[in-house]
Formats: C-alpha cells, sequence, structure tokens
C-alpha cells in the first residue's frame, strides 16, 4: 500500500517544482544615466509639432496622394462601357437636362447643365436603338438627337449677356455711322444719338467720354473709347450682369436712333435731287420741256454744268434721262464726265466710248484697244477707232494701223482716219501703201485724208503723188496735199 501512496505524492512534487532552464538567465543591462537623458530628449523631440513648411508639404502629398487617386478613379471608370440605355431612359435624362436649364441662374450652373447634358449625349452614341422598320416609322434616335441639339441651342441662350456683346454692340455702331450715307438732317440727328449714348453710359460703366470733333470722325473716336472702357472693365456675366444690362440698353438706343436718322436711301429720288440743289435752276420762265429733269439737263448743257447733268445721270435711272444725258456729255467733252462714262464703257456702251472720245482722256486707251480686235463686231470698231483718233494718243499708233487691214472696208477707212488724227510719223508708210493698195477708193481717199492731216513733208509728198487719180474723192484729198506742199515752199 505505501508504494501506491508514494505515486500521488510524486506527481505533486513534480508539478510543484519550478521548471529550469538548461542556460543560466544573465541579467539584463540597466541605462545608465546619460543614455536615460539621450532617451527622454528623443522622445520629447518625436512629440514636437512640425513647421508651418513642413506641414504645407505635408498637405500638399496628402493632395497630391487624393488627386492621383481622384484621376486613377476616373480612368477606370472612363474604361467602364457606357450603359445602354433604351430611348425612355434617354429621354428621362434630357427631362432632367431640361428642368436643370430651366432652373439654371448663373453661368456656372449652365456649365454643369451642359455637362449633365454631355454626358446623355455620350450615352445617346453608345445606344443600341432599334431601326425604323419602315419610312413612316419615326427614328428615335433622330428625335432624341434633335432634342439634344435643342437643348444646347437653350443652353447658349440662356448665357450672357457678356461685355463681349457691349462691346460688339459699339463696333456695329460705328460701322453704320462710316457707312451711312447722310443727309445733312441725318448728320445732326446720328450726332446727337452719339451723344446721348455716351451721356447713357457714363454712370454704369464709372467714367466720362466726351464727343471731341466733328462728325464722323469725333463721335467714332467717341464710341471707340468707350468700347475700350467696357473692354478693360472685364465685366463678368453673374457678378456684373445689372452694368452689363444698362450698357446693352444703352446700346438699344443707340442702334434705334442710328436707325432713325435720315440717309438718302430713305429719301425718294426727287428729294434727293432737291436736297441737292438740282432744282435750283428751274423757274417758271424756263420751264419748257417734260419731264422737269429734262428741261434741268438742257438748261445745264447750256451753262456748261456738268455736275449738275451728273446728278441727274446717277439719280434717274430710265433710258430716256440716260441716253439725253449722255447726249449732252458728248456734246459737251467734259472730263468731270469720265469716272461716270467708264463703267459703261466696260460694258461697251458705244453712247459712251462716243463721250470718252470727246473727253480725250488717254486713260482710256488700254480698254479701247481691246475692242477694235473684234472683228465680230464692225459697228462697235467704228466707234472705237473714231474715239481713239479724237483722244489721239500715240500709244494707240500700231493697235489702230493694224486694222487697216481689217475685213471691212468701213473699218479700213476709219483706221486711216483714226491714224490721221493722232498724227503720228510712224504711221506714213502704213498709210502711203493703203494709198497704193486698198481695193476701196473710200479707204484711199481715207488715207490720202490722214496723210494730209499728219502734215509733214514727208506725209505730204506720199498723198500728192495721186493729185491725177482716176478716183474724184481721191484726187481731191491728194490737191490738198499738193497745195500744202505749194504754200510750204520757199518762194523763188
Amino acid at each position: 500500500m505505501s508504494d501506491g501512496d508514494d505515486e500521488p505524492q510524486d506527481a505533486a512534487d513534480e508539478e510543484a517544482a519550478p521548471e529550469t532552464d538548461d542556460t543560466t538567465d544573465e541579467p539584463e543591462p540597466t541605462d545608465t544615466p546619460e543614455e536615460s537623458a539621450d532617451d527622454g530628449a528623443d522622445e520629447s523631440a518625436e512629440e514636437e509639432e512640425p513647421t508651418a513648411d513642413e506641414a504645407e508639404e505635408a498637405e500638399e502629398a496628402e493632395g497630391a496622394d487624393e488627386a492621383e487617386d481622384a484621376e486613377d478613379a476616373a480612368e477606370e471608370t472612363e474604361d467602364l462601357p457606357a450603359p445602354d440605355l433604351d430611348a425612355d431612359e434617354l429621354n428621362e435624362q434630357l427631362d432632367e437636362v431640361e428642368a436643370a436649364l430651366e432652373e439654371a441662374e448663373t453661368e456656372a450652373d449652365l456649365d454643369d447643365v451642359e455637362s449633365q447634358l454631355d454626358d446623355t449625349e455620350a450615352a445617346l452614341e453608345a445606344a443600341s436603338l432599334p431601326e425604323p422598320e419602315d419610312e413612316d416609322e419615326d427614328d428615335p434616335r433622330e428625335e432624341l438627337e434633335s432634342r439634344v441639339s435643342d437643348l444646347r441651342d437653350g443652353i447658349e441662350e440662356a448665357r450672357g449677356p457678356y461685355g463681349e456683346d457691349v462691346v460688339e454692340a459699339i463696333e456695329t455702331a460705328i460701322s453704320t455711322i462710316e457707312d451711312g450715307e447722310w443727309t445733312e438732317t441725318g448728320e445732326t440727328e446720328a450726332a446727337d444719338a452719339v451723344v446721348a449714348f455716351t451721356e447713357a453710359v457714363e454712370e454704369p460703366l464709372g467714367e466720362s467720354v466726351a464727343v471731341d470733333g466733328e462728325f464722323p470722325d469725333g463721335h467714332v473716336a467717341a464710341l471707340e473709347s468707350v468700347a475700350e472702357a467696357v473692354d478693360a472693365a472685364d465685366l463678368d456675366a453673374d457678378e456684373d450682369a445689372e452694368t452689363i444690362a444698362a450698357l446693352l440698353e444703352a446700346t438699344d438706343a443707340l442702334e434705334s436712333d442710328l436707325d432713325d436718322a435720315e440717309e438718302w436711301d430713305d429719301l425718294t429720288v426727287v428729294e434727293q435731287l432737291q436736297a441737292q440743289g438740282f432744282y435750283d435752276r428751274l423757274e417758271s420762265k424756263n420751264r419748257k420741256d417734260f419731264p422737269p429733269e429734262l428741261n434741268v439737263v438742257r438748261i445745264a448743257e447750256r451753262e456748261n454744268d456738268p455736275e449738275r447733268i451728273l446728278l441727274a445721270f446717277e439719280y434717274l435711272e430710265s433710258d430716256f434721262m440716260e441716253e439725253n444725258c449722255l447726249d449732252a456729255f458728248r456734246r459737251m467733252g467734259a472730263p468731270e464726265a469720265y469716272d461716270a462714262m467708264m463703267p459703261l464703257v466696260n460694258r461697251r456702251n458705244q453712247d459712251a466710248i462716243q463721250v470718252i472720245g470727246k473727253i480725250g482722256n488717254d486713260d482710256a486707251c488700254e480698254t479701247l484697244h481691246g475692242y477694235i480686235e473684234d472683228e465680230s463686231n464692225p459697228p462697235l470698231q467704228k466707234v472705237v477707232l473714231k474715239a481713239l483718233g479724237e483722244i489721239g494718243s500715240e500709244e494707240s499708233t500700231q493697235p489702230v494701223a493694224d486694222r487697216l487691214v481689217a475685213e471691212d472696208y468701213e473699218v479700213r477707212s476709219q483706221a486711216a482716219r483714226a491714224l490721221g488724227r493722232i498724227g503720228d510719223t510712224r504711221a506714213i508708210d502704213p498709210l502711203a501703201d493703203v494709198l497704193a493698195d486698198d481695193d476701196s477708193d473710200n479707204v484711199r481717199a481715207a488715207a490720202a485724208w490722214a496723210l494730209y492731216q499728219i502734215g509733214t513733208e514727208a506725209a505730204l509728198e506720199a498723198a500728192a503723188e495721186y493729185a491725177d487719180d482716176r478716183s474724184y474723192i481721191v484726187e481731191n484729198e491728194a490737191v490738198k496735199a499738193a497745195d500744202a506742199l505749194d504754200a510750204a515752199a520757199p518762194s523763188a
């Protein structure tokens, strides 16, 4: 029994006995006073708050991290396929855009609405909408695209107004003033409109602009100054909405006043002529012709007053009055009519070409030279050749001499006479050849006449050789040349 009692006791002793390690534990080192002081200093430094620069750098780093995370998230979102919406869902989104547009009050609100519309449009482009099965069936995509377009127009209409709109309105007014053909009354009215405008914008703009100078230059300069001031103010569509509205109200009034100012186009033709004194010379005792405008033209011709006839030519568009004005100019040969004639000359108007010949301005020669080359129009050639002869420029000698071999004998005859009027001695030999060889006596007689007109000894001798010609008309011109030689010869 004793052995059995000992076993439990041994087990209890083993449990109570402490466990021992084979190695002997070494005592842990203790800090010296100096080391303890250093550790305390380190802990104190760690607990100190960062400086302002360090805090700012930390915030920037944190912000950069957040931005990078947001960008990554956005890229992940972009990579996701757009949801495939049906027509009803897209229309619901457009309804929301339309409601947001109605509630938008600022430019920022409109930017948000536009962004919302961009998203819906992107969804519409990605949507797999059914195609209409026949021509009469409505196309849902087309209807949705039309709504998107209308909403975009609505956004643009809701924006502004801006300072740029004020500047644009002022620039339009400047163009109106510069391009307008104002009557004397209209000039006063337009000038008053600009003065009223500068006074109206003084308060909202906070700047005074005075009109300095005569109309229109001084008034245009004042408007330009106002436009520059508006541009420099850099007005915000939201913050300066009242200022912009006041300025636009002033520009609207300016535009209206300029529209009301009297221009020549606002008057009837008779009123325009009256305003320029066209009828001033017309009195009861000299009212002989009808219409009265014809009477004025004839009075002006007698008084050598081409300016009054030019007024009739410019304002009276009837063929009857144009013909009478051209007749008067042709008889007068007034240089003042040159510019008015050239547009008609460019259209080969023969009456105007005759007037140019009488005026004698050689600036027209280059244009006229081209017309005498047209063999298909002998009547035009004859009129132009006569005009070139009357102008008398030696630049025309060769082009005219080239017509001495024209198919039409009347053209050849007119060319010879034109050379005689020009008087260039280079034409003597070609004219002598025509006198000797041409088949038409009329042309030969014209050549003899031309040589007589040139009048040099060589020219007269070339013509005088035919003083006994078989053709009377040639002989007659040749005798004149012979007599001129005799008269010029020194007496014995």
